[in-house]
């Protein structure tokens, strides 16, 4: 998993107005626990949100006056008009602790089914496992091209060595479904059926 730094001060008191005062210059206020006692800090709204609102899911190196721990964002809460972070909790890292997250899904290749005519359903977007941070990858790579029209990729066909998948193993995570002028087709048969019928009509030419 993707690493990156983050930079933070403590706040020295953690009451309604403290609270206010650092939403008011543009900070966001942040827990960081894990490890026995909580630490409250601030981090600059602007920097907090290239880590919210990526694709991605990142290990954050946290240096908050200037003590530095690994961390991965746990929870946040969002401003319901502006969209904008209002409150995260950071949960700390350790090499030897299993640690629950999402992972971002990506889809690639070019499905047989789709080529064909077919609808892509992708029923999710993330993939929550637990692992060790070292174990942790940065995305689920799904490659959809063997798929044809009524198949589908599940929970349990994804292989991620080190890491456990915490969702229903007969889960569908992405599939391929029928729709209105699809021909369940397969490209190989039929450029082979077409080169048959090529070779007939020679024949009874000749």
């Amino acid at each position: 998993m993707k690493v990156v730094q983050l930079s933070g001060s403590l706040r020295a008191s953690v009451g309604k107005k403290e609270t206010k005062a650092v939403r008011k210059n543009g900070g966001v206020p942040c827990v960081l626990y894990g490890s026995g006692e909580q630490t409250c800090f601030s981090v600059r709204s602007v920097d907090l949100e290239k880590l919210i609102f990526s694709p991605n899911v990142y290990q954050v190196e946290l240096d908050i006056d200037g003590t530095k721990k690994m961390a991965i964002i746990q929870a946040k809460q969002m401003h319901p008009l502006t969209d904008k972070p209002t409150h995260v909790d950071f949960l700390e890292l350790a090499d030897d602790k299993l640690v629950k997250v999402g992972i971002p899904i990506r889809v690639t290749g070019r499905s047989k089914g789709v080529l064909n005519g077919g609808r892509l359903m992708t029923i999710f977007r993330t993939l929550k496992v637990e692992g060790l941070p070292k174990d942790l990858p940065n995305e689920v790579e799904i490659d959809i091209t063997p798929l044809r029209i009524g198949q589908s990729i599940r929970v349990r066909d994804i292989d991620m060595p080190g890491v456990k998948t915490l969702e229903n193993e007969s889960a569908v995570v992405v599939s391929v479904k029928m729709s209105r002028g699809a021909v369940d087709t397969d490209e190989e048969e039929g450029e082979a059926g077409a080169e048959g019928s090529e070779e007939a009509a020679d024949a009874t030419e000749e």
